[in-house]
């Protein structure tokens, strides 16, 4: 529908939201097959239905963004609003695991020892790998936040008085191309220093002298930093379609809310580490 006649969106339909419901209910019920019954087949089938419906979702959403212009000032709030509930969701989700932890830790049981970490538990030494994985993860954010001003510092385009948009000129010769060198610079900074901190954090699960089945200590820190750890996977794919998109010239100073959710999601990524280096690395050990 034509969206010059009304500042709201309405969608077309499309069959993705069901394929994509089909999919997470495929993947649920086959890990659970696998966990009991050890048949992967209807799990990878989940895991498979499930990413196509997310590409090709995705992809008819850039379409609307980027091509059709349907994505007005009114449709992005409401994509903004729905990005930071999604945001509020994940803080409910951890904060579970942060429950779990001080539940156990605060009042070690006896059958830990009456303390915390457990007896024979040798715990991680916060100030090696884990330090470096905090270093890590704020130089991330710190290039993320270099990349999004290189995005709006509005030497890409601007408005003039007769409502042309025309480049502004700077002291360089070419503030367009500087700039968007810069954010593809920042972009390229932060997916690599997120898979870095992905490979330290596997070389870490490999050599860690514990198992997510020794005690609730052993669980507790597997499934917060494990789960940590899939939410840089998923935001470092998060910024590697931002930084393809920054190549394809998708965004402008005033409508790049694709890179600005990947930001936000990034940056919340690097305060659940900070807590987690906290509270589980330091405090917990």
């Amino acid at each position: 529908m034509n969206s010059s006649y009304h500042p709201f969106h309405l969608v077309d339909y499309s069959p993705w939201p069901y394929t994509l419901g089909w999919g997470a209910f495929s993947t649920t019920l086959g890990a659970v097959i696998y966990f009991h019954y050890s048949y992967i087949v209807f799990l990878l089938f989940g895991l498979m239905l499930l990413s196509i419906s997310m590409i090709v979702w995705f992809r008819d959403i850039i379409r609307e963004a980027t091509f059709q212009g349907i994505h007005t000032l009114k449709v992005v709030k409401g994509l903004k609003m729905g990005m930071i509930l999604f945001i509020v969701s994940e803080i409910c989700f951890f904060f579970s695991f942060f429950w779990a932890f001080f539940h156990s830790s605060l009042t070690p049981a006896i059958e830990l020892g009456c303390q915390w970490p457990p007896i024979g538990i040798e715990a991680i030494n916060p100030f090696a790998v884990p330090l470096l994985n905090t270093a890590i993860l704020l130089a991330s954010g710190a290039t993320v936040t270099w990349a999004h001003h290189a995005i709006v510092s509005g030497g890409l385009l601007s408005c003039s008085d007769e409502g042309v948009l025309e480049p502004v000129l700077y002291e360089w010769e070419d503030p367009e191309k500087y700039l968007r060198e810069q954010s593809i610079i920042a972009l390229r900074a932060t997916i690599g220093l997120g898979a870095f901190f992905t490979l330290i954090q596997g070389i870490e699960y490999y050599y860690c002298p514990f198992s997510i089945s020794d005690s609730c200590f052993g669980s507790t820190f597997f499934v917060a930093t494990g789960f940590h750890g899939l939410h840089v996977i998923i935001g470092t794919v998060f910024l590697l379609i931002s930084l393809a998109r920054v190549i394809e010239h998708h965004f402008t100073p005033s409508h790049h809310f694709g890179f600005e959710a990947a930001a936000w999601y990034w940056h919340f990524v690097d305060v659940v580490w900070l807590f987690l280096f906290i509270c589980i690395y330091w405090w917990g050990c």
